[in-house]
């Protein structure tokens, strides 16, 4: 079993020292999903949310999250991101919105944290924009889906 890297041998936190690391292009991507009631869908999907454009709003929450995933998770390396792309598909038989969020940066640590928090943050905003209508949702399945990049390579989730 490997060890945690972000605990020292006196078990405290800290971060960890990337500086002897090579710089190799890095990718990550996550995605998520969340459910609504049928008629939330609707809305979102006809443009007709009182709130605006939910997907357009959500899409650039999204960016700015990963961007600033290192203000968020107190042991992240501030990175600079060389693209950060997010998808969001309606899946009516669901009735959900499925979120895919990739990242890449050319550097000495992965990107994994940054698409994850894209596609959190992705949904926690269509949950912000149509709440009023459907405090009900709920999210499900945010997970890496894939990295690529780095000393450990490439990595591809199983199907759930």
């Amino acid at each position: 079993m490997k060890k945690l890297t972000h605990i020292d041998a006196r078990g405290r936190a800290r971060m960890v020292d990337v500086a002897d690391k090579g710089e190799t292009r890095r990718t990550a991507r996550a995605g998520g999903r969340i459910r609504m009631l049928p008629a939330t869908l609707r809305r979102i999907s006809s443009g007709t949310a009182a709130k605006g454009d939910v997907l357009g709003v959500a899409r650039l929450a999204a960016i700015q999250a990963a961007k600033r995933t290192s203000e968020l998770i107190p042991l992240c390396h501030p990175l600079a991101l060389t693209h950060i792309g997010v998808e969001f598909k309606l899946n009516r038989k669901a009735s959900a919105v499925d979120c895919v969020a990739t990242v890449s940066t050319v550097g000495r640590t992965g990107v994994e944290m940054e698409a994850l928090t894209a596609v959190t943050v992705g949904l926690l905003a269509i949950y912000d924009m149509c709440k009023a209508v459907d405090r009900g949702m709920r999210f499900e399945h945010v997970r890496l889906l894939e990295k690529k990049g780095g000393k450990s390579g490439h990595w591809l989730a199983r199907s759930a």
